[in-house]
């Protein structure tokens, strides 16, 4: 098959579609990863990568972007069409170009571009969901930030994101498939109309950090995380990891905190109270003989070398630290983050998540402290995880409809 992946977002979005494409490759089918220039290293070898010139990263990054991630969940939704919608038309054209010719598209469902792709050439496609999206009275939707609403209120929550979702991004995405696609509009939320005609869709978590809610129906699927081999961590942070006991990874991917000069110092304290070593991702730190300052750098290879992972609960992000068999913290900002957070500590893989904005020195150093008594579970569960084959267990099902 010709198969095209869409690959949106940050690298934690991008690693599980490019662990799919190489699975797909390896094959023998002819994929092509659709992903942001900067990840080109990531398209395994005998795919063709096409670089969108739109980057996430790159948005978040700008002014504009901090602004935005710092303003909270309404802030982050009313301003989502102001800094997307700019550059959303050139984004569209570049998959439609790259997804023309293609037999099958595996597409997040943010942006419904499999729908749209669908209306536009026919090809089937399948959903691609990074974390339990599918209604189920188990728990709410990840995105609302409560451990349960009670099984009718569970199951209702879905619709409710769904439809809030809609009436934020409806008319930008109607407007985008007429003046781009050449489409007539969609009456109602994509979501909705791929749950009615049962489109497939592939969930890359692991049954074992989220049990299979038992009302799913069939067409959702559960496969385990999608990984992509680590590629080292470079000789500088190499010899770091070798001079001394393993240290603490930090970082909170491409979240914002507001005051970022104030919880990078609260973070250095904490480390010191603790009396541990760190290496930090994205924080206005100075680097000494315990402490390493790093850019990006491959999760899957650094995680099972630290002591501990500090992080803010993005999806991709949670599934590489318990895959790395070490104890998670996680520090929520918002979205689905509380969800990965309370999924840690009821697991025993993580003390109970520190919100962001409760982050001190005291608070962080508390958990750090606290850490050896999650290492037992956490090195159960990731032994367990770095055995569960998620990629092939995708395209087994890719393969067999």
């Amino acid at each position: 098959m010709r198969v095209a992946v869409l690959g949106f977002g940050s690298r934690g979005d991008v690693q599980p579609c490019a662990a799919l494409a190489r699975g797909l490759a390896g094959r023998g089918h002819e994929v092509t990863l659709v992903a942001a220039g900067r990840y080109a290293r990531t398209g395994p070898p005998g795919t063709r990568f096409v670089p969108l010139e739109v980057d996430p990263v790159a948005i978040l990054e700008s002014e504009e972007g901090q602004r935005w991630l710092r303003s909270g969940p309404l802030g982050f939704v009313r301003g989502f069409r102001d800094v997307v919608e700019p550059s959303a038309a050139k984004l569209a054209a570049q998959v439609d170009g790259a997804c023309a010719g293609a037999d099958l598209v595996l597409a997040p469902a943010l942006g419904a571009f499999g729908r749209h792709l669908h209306d536009r050439y026919g090809m089937p496609y399948r959903i691609l969901h990074f974390q339990p999206s599918e209604p189920t009275r188990e728990f709410p939707n990840p995105l609302v930030p409560l451990a349960t609403l009670g099984a009718l209120g569970n199951r209702a929550s879905y619709a409710l994101v769904e439809r809030l979702g809609w009436m934020v991004l409806g008319r930008m995405v109607n407007r985008l498939r007429s003046s781009v696609l050449g489409l007539g509009p969609l009456r109602g939320s994509p979501f909705a109309a791929d749950r009615r005609a049962r489109v497939p869709v592939l969930c890359g978590v692991s049954p074992l950090v989220v049990p299979r809610p038992p009302d799913w129906p069939e067409h959702v699927r559960m496969t385990g995380y999608w990984r992509l081999p680590g590629t080292g961590v470079g000789e500088e942070l190499e010899d770091f990891l070798a001079a001394g006991a393993a240290p603490v990874f930090v970082g909170f991917g491409s979240m914002a905190p507001r005051e970022p000069e104030r919880v990078a110092a609260e973070v250095v304290a904490a480390l010191r109270r603790a009396r541990l070593r760190g290496v930090v991702q994205g924080l206005p730190v100075a680097a000494d003989d315990d402490l390493r300052v790093v850019g990006e750098v491959a999760h899957d290879a650094l995680f099972p070398r630290m002591t501990a992972i500090v992080h803010h609960g993005g999806a991709g992000t949670t599934g590489t630290g318990l895959a790395a068999g070490v104890p998670n913290v996680v520090c929520p900002f918002f979205s689905d983050q509380p969800f990965w957070g309370r999924r840690v500590t009821a697991l025993g893989a993580g003390p109970p998540p520190l919100p962001i904005r409760e982050l001190s020195r005291e608070t962080l150093a508390a958990r750090l402290l606290a850490v050896p008594k999650y290492v037992e579970k956490s090195v159960q569960l990731g032994r367990l995880l770095r055995v569960e084959n998620g990629v092939k267990n995708a395209i087994d099902l890719i393969e067999r409809c």
